[in-house]
């Protein structure tokens, strides 16, 4: 019997639950300070790990007391690891949310905006202000709509006395560089920026030290046949599942690959169009936080974006889609 399709699937996340599922994706369930192994060639990651444990003493309820109450104040309100694809961001975030206190939130920068697009602004806003952390992953502004839902969010947060932390590949003062007019927002981005401290965390990609490039696409067959014969696997051609994505959200996308075992993909192209290797993107993030192996025929994975994407304002996250869709490629060739 044929494996079933991801384009068959239309995902309703209940608004109710959607609080409740900020946490980490599984792939980082027992990700801890003690599971993340530094690169001693890249000191600045292990100074990352004791800066986030020195952030995480300062999550608990602050006592009714007025010792060392100006330094408190003195400290900003969150931390931002900024590095490059594959240090291990998302580890060291997963880890310092496990370390803090309840109530707590994790959820991807995409999450976060669908949260207060499903509950509205005032709600989403009354449901976060009384949690000790807020950890948003792969903090990226890719509009001015965004910028400013943000910057206000944080920062209504922020006055409530939530801390923040956050990842991505663009320093605060450079978020939404190269994708919008961002001068003409220089206020709100600053804002931003205003609320975290950096935390730098330098490396190479750890996905691939030392092995070679995307593994060869096997043929369509191939995928078809290895997928009819795994429970719980997916087989799509690469068209039909890109006008899939344009009909759900992407905060539901995680949700279109819960309980899958094997993504199969035939036809795969370089995409030439940036909305729709944006949603790829996404749809990339939500396989690698499952930790699900993907099977593709066509062109190897890692030439999905061409140069004129590469050259342009969200060349990182290609990058680390890049990245993310290759390991997981490594993954189903040796099932």
């Amino acid at each position: 019997m044929p494996a079933s399709r991801l384009v068959d699937r239309a995902p309703v996340v209940p608004e109710g639950s959607l609080l409740a599922g900020m946490v980490p994706p599984p792939r980082f369930d027992g990700a801890r300070f003690e599971t993340y192994l530094p690169d001693p060639q890249h000191p600045s990651q292990a100074r990352a790990v004791m800066l986030l444990r020195e952030f995480a003493t300062t999550l608990a309820p602050p006592r009714k007391r007025l010792l060392g109450r100006g330094r408190e104040q003195a400290r900003r309100p969150g931390v931002y690891l900024d590095g490059g694809y594959g240090v291990g961001k998302t580890h060291l975030l997963a880890s310092l949310w496990h370390a803090a206190p309840e109530p707590r939130a994790y959820g991807t920068f995409v999450e976060l905006t669908h949260l207060v697009g499903a509950l509205g602004f005032g709600a989403t806003v009354q449901a976060l202000s009384g949690h000790r952390l807020l950890a948003v992953d792969e903090f990226e502004l890719d509009d001015p709509g965004d910028t400013v839902l943000v910057s206000t969010l944080l920062r209504k947060l922020v006055d409530a006395g939530v801390r923040v932390a956050a990842t991505s590949n663009t320093l605060p003062g450079a978020l939404g560089e190269g994708r919008f007019a961002a001068q003409d927002f220089l206020r709100e981005i600053q804002g931003l920026s205003a609320h975290f401290e950096p935390i730098r965390v330098e490396g190479e990609d750890y996905r691939h030290r030392g092995l070679p490039a995307a593994p060869p696409p096997v043929g369509e067959a191939v995928v078809v046949e290895r997928t009819a014969a795994v429970d719980g696997a997916t087989c799509d051609g690469f068209d039909a599942l890109l006008d899939h994505l344009t009909s759900l959200h992407p905060s539901r996308y995680g949700a279109l690959v819960d309980d899958v075992t094997l993504v199969g993909v035939t036809g795969v192209q370089p995409l030439h169009d940036q909305a729709a290797a944006l949603r790829l993107v996404v749809l990339a993030d939500r396989l690698y936080d499952r930790d699900i192996p993907v099977l593709a025929s066509g062109v190897p994975l890692d030439q999905l974006f061409p140069a004129e994407l590469l050259e342009g304002g969200y060349r990182k996250k290609y990058l680390r889609a890049v990245s993310r869709l290759t390991a997981l490629a490594r993954q189903a060739q040796a099932l």
